[in-house]
């Protein structure tokens, strides 16, 4: 094991649990990727065209270029009010649409899961928290040259965060906002 000295006289400027932070994520990000078909990579660059300004500009030279083309013409092909130009944008509308609601599904299934890890790490990380609170208290509590005291706030921090009660608060808050306000931590003042 390396100190951060040695690491940074090596070249490597990151630090051994930085670096492993990056490797997780770089691990999760490859695990997505690697769910993704054929298909929908060939989607997700064809979305990923669909989204450039130049698409735009494409299109409204061919819609320019289509009116002035048959206006033009002695006998045009499509006379005003361009029947075969609106059938074939409406139809580029339709396919459009769809190929962005696949990469939205897909982008938002994605989300989703970071969402869940995100939930899961956060949940670990208060009870880790609040057990590091309780050791200290604890510790502090132990210490003899230390005024021993009571520390509400502290107390309060050493238990861990009901996850689904602070959820209910939440939806009921925002259901009904003209509830009276309650204090969620009875051990702080209002």
């Amino acid at each position: 094991m390396t100190t951060g000295g040695d690491q940074q006289a090596s070249g490597d400027p990151l630090s051994q649990h930085v670096a492993h932070t990056v490797e997780t994520v770089a691990s999760v990000h490859s695990r997505v990727a690697g769910q993704v078909t054929r298909h929908q990579r060939a989607i997700d660059v064809f979305t990923s065209g669909l989204g450039r300004p130049r698409t735009l500009y494409l299109v409204l030279g061919i819609v320019v270029g289509w009116c002035t083309g048959n206006a033009l013409l002695a006998h045009p092909i499509d006379p005003p009010p361009f029947f075969w130009l609106q059938g074939s944008m409406g139809l580029s509308a339709i396919l459009m649409a769809t190929v962005i609601l696949i990469t939205q599904n897909r982008q938002t299934r994605e989300a989703e899961q970071r969402a869940q890890l995100d939930l899961q790490v956060n949940l670990l990380v208060e009870k880790k928290v609040a057990k590091l609170i309780d050791l200290i208290e604890e510790l502090r509590r132990d210490l003899p040259n230390v005024k021993n005291r009571v520390d509400e706030a502290a107390n309060a921090m050493t238990e861990t965060v009901d996850a689904v009660a602070v959820l209910s608060a939440l939806e009921q808050t925002i259901d009904d906002p003209a509830s009276p306000k309650q204090n969620p931590n009875p051990h702080e003042p209002k």
